[in-house]
This record gives structure tokens, sequence and C-alpha cells, in this order.
């Protein structure tokens, strides 16, 4: 069993917890924790061992650990437009011994460019901003106001911004809203990325898809594959407490992977 290095200082807003692939994750009381779709972001990421890649809008830097954790890229650069999060993407990176290969970045993704990272980007991957600057419950704390609407960019952005820093052929994830499916595509399409690859993921067969995940590749051919839809959960049965997963996703959480997705090159 993995061993925290070093007991973190923490601040009197943050917790340490105990999360997948035996990582120990620094988080704010007031910001979003760890939850399904990071996770199954990181899961629907493929394996690209000598990889540059980049997190926009990084948050704790959870994704990019998982994805460090499970070899699937050499480097990440994790892109966070908040100072007390980039501080502790560096702290989360620093506890788990990947500060030589999780790299946080200060900065609006907006204003990212090859110039700034130094190189193109290999792969891309995000879990952007959901809801629009005007919808819903504003919240009372900025750090979850900024993570959950669109208030220093969209999807349009984020989409651009995967365009800009990727190298020809390079791959961009995102985990979306499904409901903003049509919005998700128009970003994709002006940012010259073309999906590949999409599955829809439900709770349980009885309800509405509640998340999207998306690979697409920068300058690819116009041909997209629609997996079979990821069940989470198994139909409730009368008297239970909790939900079992469905074998799918305990598949997926054991793995951290898609393992029945086949290979994609870029040139179907």
């Amino acid at each position: 069993m993995k061993e925290v290095p070093q007991s973190p200082s923490l601040l009197p807003d943050e917790r340490l917890d105990r999360v997948n692939e035996e990582l120990y994750l620094i988080q704010k009381q007031n910001g979003l924790t760890f939850g399904t779709d990071a996770y199954l972001l990181a899961a629907f990421l493929r394996p690209s061992p000598n990889a540059f890649a980049v997190d926009l809008g990084s948050g704790t830097g959870i994704i990019s650990l998982l994805a460090l954790a499970k070899n699937k890229f050499a480097r990440v650069t994790a892109v966070e437009i908040q100072q007390g999060f980039a501080d502790l993407i560096a702290r989360n990176a620093a506890v788990n011994g990947y500060a030589e290969r999780l790299t946080p970045m200060l900065c609006d993704v907006r204003k990212l460019s090859p110039a700034l990272l130094g190189r193109e980007a290999d792969v891309v991957f995000s879990n952007p901003p959901y809801m629009t600057a005007d919808s819903g419950k504003r919240n009372l704390f900025d750090e979850k106001y900024i993570a959950r609407h669109e208030v220093c960019g969209g999807i349009s952005d984020f989409c651009a911004a995967a365009g800009r820093i990727l190298k020809h052929g390079g791959k961009f994830y995102c985990v979306f809203r499904p409901d903003r499916l049509s919005e998700l595509m128009n970003a994709l399409q002006n940012a010259r990325l073309a999906p590949k690859r999409m599955t829809f993921v439900h709770a349980d067969a009885d309800t509405e898809p509640c998340m999207l995940l998306v690979e697409a590749i920068k300058g690819g051919a116009p041909s997209v594959r629609v997996s079979k839809p990821l069940l989470l959960y198994l139909p409730k049965q009368a008297g239970e407490r909790s939900r079992t997963r469905s074998p799918e996703a305990e598949r997926i959480y054991r793995n951290c992977s898609f393992l029945d997705e086949p290979p994609s090159d870029g040139r179907e």
C-alpha cells in the first residue's frame, strides 16, 4: 500500500483524501471535489507513454495525476487560471511523487499558445465548466463558481485552445454535458478538431445520459464512432440502500481504462 511521502501541511479550508490508484489528494472544501466525470475522463484517455500532454482547467490536478499513475503520458502541464489551485496542483504532485512529471501553469486558456508551453502538445484533455455564466444559481464561493460556470472561457475557448496548442494529428479529450452537444460539436469543428470516438454515460438503463466523453483528432478525417452507452449502475432492487455498479463500470474503475475500445490512429 502506498504511503504519503510526507505529511502535507493543510490550510483551514482543505482536506486530504485517499482516492483511486492509491493517490492522495488535497482538496479545497469550497472548491469542486473529485467526482465521477473526472475519473471517467482519466479512464477514457488512451495511453501514449511518451507523450507530452496538457490539462486545460486542471483544478486540483486529479485527472493529470490519474493519467500519470497509469503511465498514460510522460509529462503533463496542468493549466489553471486560479492561483490557489495552481499552487494546489504543485502540492498534490509533490505529495504523490510526480513533481518532475506534472507542472502547473497559471494561465488563462484563452491566451494559451505553443510559445508559452515551449512546444506543441501531443495530447490535450479537459473537464471544462459545464454551465453558461448566466445559468443556475451562483455559488457562494468564487472557486466553485469559476470551475462550474463559463466565466473564464466557454467550451469554444477550451476547444480553440486545444486546437492552437496541439500538433497535427494530436488528440483532444473532453467530458461535457449531453444537452450541449451541438455547442461542443460546433466548437470542435471551428478548432479543426474532428470527433473520432464518443461515449454517452447514463446512471442506469432508465435514465437519459448525464455526461458525454469525446476524443477528437486535430486535422482528422470526418468519421466518428459512437460506442455503446456506459451504464454506471444496475437497476436498483427493492430494499437496496446503495446502488451496485454495472460490470462495465466496475471494469473501468478497476483499470482506469475503457479496455474494450479499439485503437484510433487518426487515419480512419
